[in-house]
């Protein structure tokens, strides 16, 4: 789906182009108006010098009034022309500039002071727009109508417009680079509480924060508080979870220590065959009821780990543990940590699968047992290797498979490995099981710090 920013970014566009371009339109309207009554003004002034200059002979006829001092007037097909027309002695008189051509004036209606606008075909093809005023004038035989017409170019106004256009366009363009620019820029500061609200869930994501802690503005805080009920409420679900799988666990196991009593009491009474079968389901059933228990404290994911871990305390007190057991008091136990870094690891998960990854060790050593651990920039690695006989090299693949016991003769019920392989596979952990050129068996665990 498309991301808030781009939308809003594709958005803004969209609308500070349009906004811009009606405001180009306006202005450019704004521009052509003003224009306009700039030329009417300067027709309108010719017209008047004109009018004052209308002179009859004796006989009544009209006589040509001198052009206004424009040396446009005087220049054949100059874009500035006047022309008079006696309506009642039907005479036409017109400015050298109009050499022999006369201007289609509309043969309409013109009450006397009255002044109209026409924009017309003028010389040569090219638009002329026009400015007609009818005048009563007092003439030898009583008052006449006259017509004065003045027109201009109307290339003139054409040109001045896309001029103001061609002018204007960097401006517009700019502004509205300006505008965008600024939206996003309201957009970064106004998502700004939603990165950090993000920042806050990856965060409790990495169990460095247990809930969202704020403050956040008004509007976010009716989500913030739905968010951190969830998270609640996850964590309790999670919990009461692995609760409930620990009682079970437990209110089975004192049911199947009566079964093994019984069969003790059995095997006492000489029915030693009920009895081995009894031990045997009594013993398949606690091994995989410890099996589901520990898989009860073993998170879904990562983000539901309790919090993050550094191991190097739980190597040693694991170590210290094994090393007061039958198996592991015989042993030499070599550990060497490098640095102690956070490992994103739930610290229950972490015992549990290195707990199982060293018992398995103390198992079959003979002697000595080493673990070490690197610390990288993106990785943490512990090595555990001992000096048992190792693994047929067909049955290394098997190790981690639910049940799967090599050698019957060791105590176990084949279940710590495919434990530690169900954490492997929640967190993505890279997990080797090799054995060593030198002889024994190593088992290496790789873990990203990111």
């Amino acid at each position: 789906m498309m991301s808030i920013r781009v939308r809003f970014a594709l958005i803004s566009l969209a609308s500070v182009t349009i906004a811009l371009v009606f405001a180009a339109w306006f202005l450019i309207a704004l521009f052509e108006e003003s224009y306009r009554r700039r030329i009417d003004a300067e027709l309108s002034s010719h017209i008047s010098r004109l009018a004052g200059d209308l002179r009859f002979d004796a006989t009544g006829k009209l006589l040509a009034p001198a052009s206004p001092a424009d040396n446009r007037f005087f220049q054949i097909y100059s874009g500035l022309y006047w022309q008079v027309f006696d309506a009642d002695q039907r005479t036409e008189l017109r400015s050298p500039s109009l050499f022999d051509y006369a201007l289609p004036l509309p043969n309409d209606g013109h009450p006397a002071g009255t002044i109209h606008h026409y924009r017309l075909n003028g010389p040569e093809g090219a638009e002329v727009i026009v400015l007609e005023r009818a005048l009563q004038v007092v003439a030898p035989g009583g008052t006449r109508l006259i017509r004065i017409a003045v027109a201009l170019d109307a290339a003139a106004l054409d040109s001045a417009k896309r001029d103001f256009a061609g002018d204007l366009l960097p401006y517009i363009t700019a502004l509205a680079a300006f505008l965008v620019i600024m939206s996003l820029v309201q957009l970064k500061i106004g998502l700004k509480p939603l990165d950090k609200v993000a920042d806050d869930l990856e965060n409790v994501r990495q169990r460095k924060l247990k809930a969202l802690p704020g403050p956040y503005p008004r509007e976010l805080a009716p989500l913030v508080a739905r968010l951190n009920q969830l998270l609640e409420s996850q964590a309790q679900a999670i919990e009461r979870a692995r609760q409930r799988a620990s009682d079970l666990a437990h209110g089975l196991k004192t049911p199947l220590t009566v079964i093994s009593n019984d069969a003790l009491t059995l095997r006492e009474r000489g029915e030693t065959e009920i009895a081995e079968e009894l031990d045997m389901l009594a013993g398949s059933m606690l091994a995989h009821i410890d099996h589901e228990l520990a898989r009860s404290r073993i998170a879904n994911t990562p983000d539901q780990r309790r919090s993050d871990v550094q191991p190097g305390k739980i190597v040693r007190d694991l170590v210290k543990t094994l090393n007061r057991t039958e198996a592991g008091e015989r042993l030499d136990w070599s550990v060497e940590l490098d640095a102690d870094p956070e490992l994103p690891i739930d610290p229950n998960d972490l015992r549990e699968m290195l707990g199982n990854l060293f018992e398995n060790a103390s198992k079959w050593a003979r002697s000595r047992i080493r673990i070490a651990t690197e610390t990288l920039p993106d990785r943490w690695t512990i090595q555990i290797a001992d000096d048992g006989p190792g693994v047929p090299d067909d049955d290394l693949a098997r190790l981690t498979v639910r049940g799967v016991r090599l050698d019957h003769r060791k105590p176990g019920s084949g279940l710590g490995l495919s434990i530690v392989r169900e954490i492997i596979d929640v967190y993505g952990l890279d997990l080797t099981l090799e054995n060593r050129p030198e002889g024994g068996f190593e088992a290496r665990v790789s873990v990203p710090l990111r």
